[in-house]
């Protein structure tokens, strides 16, 4: 039967590779944007020339921050995770010092005698 601490750390451990893979997937998702080939413009008129450089800078700046917000999403999870991990091993560590601390304050009293 698996104790409370190794519940705790598969469940840390489950969340740090969820976020792994998210930061895994917003790279290859920027990856994939930066490598697709862009079109230059040409036109002869100015005004319709900067109606779509416009178009492609919106474009542009909608995926930015799509990957900006999954990173960040990314990030935050594998943090977590990472925190879960941590104060998984210290709840075993804690556990042992509480009840040494306990055995310790009734030995005093159990040790007095009447006079």
């Amino acid at each position: 039967m698996k104790s409370f601490r190794d519940k705790i750390a598969f469940s840390g451990i489950t969340v740090l590779f969820i976020g792994i893979a998210l930061l895994i997937f917003t790279f290859l998702s920027a990856y994939g944007f930066l490598t697709e080939s862009v079109m230059p413009l040409s036109a002869k008129d100015l005004t319709q020339t900067f109606g779509e450089a416009l178009g492609s800078l919106i474009a542009a700046a909608i995926h930015v921050m799509y990957l900006g917000v999954m990173g960040w999403v990314g990030s935050l999870i594998t943090i977590r995770g990472v925190t879960i991990m941590i104060n998984a091993a210290k709840t075993e560590a804690a556990a042992p010092t509480a009840q040494t601390s306990q055995q310790a304050e009734a030995q005093p009293a159990k040790t007095k005698q009447p006079q």
